[in-house]
Formats: C-alpha cells, structure tokens, sequence
C-alpha cells in the first residue's frame, strides 16, 4: 500500500524543509539578505544589494525544497523528479530510462525499490550539460541495489551546474522504496537500468515525480 515516507534529520531554515546537504549553500545566501535588509535604510550600497540577494535567498529556498511525498504503488518508481529524456535498451538485455532535472525540479532523489545498497561508487568526470550526449563522461555516483528483481543500477549524474552530488546513505543500507537517498545540487541527470524483461511504462517528454511516478508496467 501506498505510504509516507520521512527521513533523517534534514536541513532547515524559518520552517521550511529543505534538502540535507544544502546549508553549505543556502546559509552564506540568506545571511546576506538578511544582512543587506537589515541595512538597507541606512546604506545605499546595502539597499542595492538587498534587492538581488533576497530574490536569489528565495531562488535558493526554492532550489532546496524537499516536500513529503505519498509513495506510489509499483515495482519501480522514478528516483528524480523530471523529464524522461530517453529510453535506451542496453547490450545486456536491461533497459536504460534518463530523466533529466532541470533547476526548477526537487533535487532529492530517491530509492526506485525496497531492497539492499550494495555499492555507492563516486566516478570523477566532466560537467557538461547533462542533456549532451558527452554527459556520459560527467561526474556521477553509481547505485547497486539488491532487490526483488535482482540487481538495480541508479545513476546520479551531475551536469554543468550541478558540481556536488552528495549521498545520503552509505553501501550496506536497507532502504525503503521512496526513501530519500541522495541530493544533486541544482539539477542534472538521473539513469535507471530496468532488469531484462521489465517492459517500460513511461514515455520520452513525459514528466515524473521521485516516489509518485511508476517507471515499469506489469
């Protein structure tokens, strides 16, 4: 059945939940809108810098964000929010399913089913944009889950903004389907394997939710 899923402590600011992993960005940036407000009637050089500081603050806040989900129900779900951006079969007989994130999706991503992490390895790479073919050579961290359906590969991939891919979980982990599992910082690209024989059920340009969209069909 369908269930909600929490995590460990994440960050936070004034209430809002946010990402693990984003203080390092978001505290220099809010203190400085706070700062720069704060001065503002009395400086004209803090007034000035105000008004971008608070505008990006808010952008970051937004970046940031890690609402509660409701976990669908199905085999495999999306581990990112965004935009199917290919559907691959592979030489082994699994199928490849790329979602993109754009700055504007969540940036949490989560685990596609229940089962065991296996293995968390980081490969260094290069930061193109994570829609270029030449992506495949960028910075990732390669996931092994062991479950029901055998061994499932995740990628996380970061792209020409996204510089930090940071895991939540270490190798060894159980974890639950849904359950947040790492943080890429302002987008990229998110690479599923579906096991040999596990037909698809999304569609290239479709858009998907972390923990809501189901990836294959019975």
């Amino acid at each position: 059945m369908p269930h909600s899923q929490t995590s460990a402590p994440r960050d936070s600011l004034a209430g809002v939940r946010l990402a693990r992993g984003a203080s390092p960005w978001l505290l220099p940036t809010v203190a400085t809108a706070a700062l720069s407000l704060a001065r503002s009637r009395r400086s004209r050089t803090a007034a000035a810098v105000a008004v971008p500081a608070t505008t990006l603050a808010a952008g970051m806040l937004w970046f940031f964000r890690d609402p509660e989900r409701e976990i669908a129900p199905g085999r495999v779900i999306s581990p990112a929010d965004g935009v199917v951006q290919s559907i691959m079969p592979w030489k082994d007989g699994r199928t490849r399913v790329a979602i993109f994130m754009s700055p504007l999706n969540v940036h949490v991503n989560r685990a596609p089913l229940a089962g065991t992490v296996t293995s968390v390895e980081h490969i260094p790479g290069g930061f193109v944009p994570a829609f270029n073919k030449e992506s495949e050579n960028n910075e990732r961290v390669v996931w092994h889950f062991d479950t029901e359906l055998g061994d499932i590969e995740m990628v996380q991939i970061a792209g020409a903004v996204a510089r930090r891919i940071v895991p939540y979980i270490p190798q060894g982990t159980k974890v639950e389907q849904g359950e947040r599992i790492g943080l890429i910082r302002f987008g990229s690209r998110v690479d599923i394997y579906l096991p040999e024989g596990v037909e698809v059920a999304v569609e290239v340009g479709q858009k998907t939710v972390a923990g809501v969209t189901r990836i294959d069909r019975d």
